[in-house]
């Protein structure tokens, strides 16, 4: 078994896409997941199971979005060896608190590639930008926010190939992961 996490596009934010985390539980282990575990209302589903074709995951969650939902939500999964390499790139100072903002833009498998760093607007004096396999991570000082390219993403080609968690969501994802297996 593989312990696994789907990360939904785009849910329950300005009251769209509603996506009731306690159903979207109960949906996904009818697709015979085990180990289910959902964390906040941004669409985060730690699951286990033996399957190990991630595209073909995603393909399955992004189903039962729809027929239970009546949504069509794009789906990243990423196994637990990839979100810990994620983080182990990611340097323990960075946070996402009152000084600072972390976030990992985790990207779809088209733009998963160093290339997608030169889809975005970087300011060299205020972000530091790096690409892990999977993901882009973007940190800044909050005070330098209104300076930042990371507010240039959105609208964005790449954006819409994004769904972003900041760095304290994918650090407790991790967790649970570890927990899980």
């Amino acid at each position: 078994m593989t312990t696994y996490v789907a990360l939904l596009r785009g849910i329950n934010v300005g009251g769209n896409n509603k996506v009731e985390m306690a159903r979207l539980k109960t949906e996904v282990e009818a697709l015979g997941y085990t180990q289910v575990a959902t964390y906040i209302n941004s669409g985060n589903v730690v699951f286990a199971t033996k399957e190990t074709d991630i595209a073909k995951i995603a393909k399955k969650i992004e189903r039962v979005i729809e027929k239970t939902f009546h949504l069509s939500i794009s789906v990243v999964v990423r196994s637990h060896a990839q979100i810990k390499k994620v983080c182990t790139a990611i340097p323990d100072e960075w946070q996402n608190n009152a000084e600072q903002k972390t976030d990992v833009m985790f990207l779809w498998e088209a733009y998963d590639s160093k290339k997608s760093l030169s889809l975005v607007t970087i300011n060299p004096d205020v972000d530091t930008v790096k690409y892990v396999a999977g993901a882009i991570v973007w940190h800044l000082k909050k005070s330098d926010y209104n300076k930042s390219g990371m507010h240039d993403i959105i609208g964005t080609e790449l954006y819409k190939h994004v769904t972003v968690r900041n760095v304290n969501t994918v650090r407790k994802l991790k967790g649970m992961m570890e927990q899980s297996e």
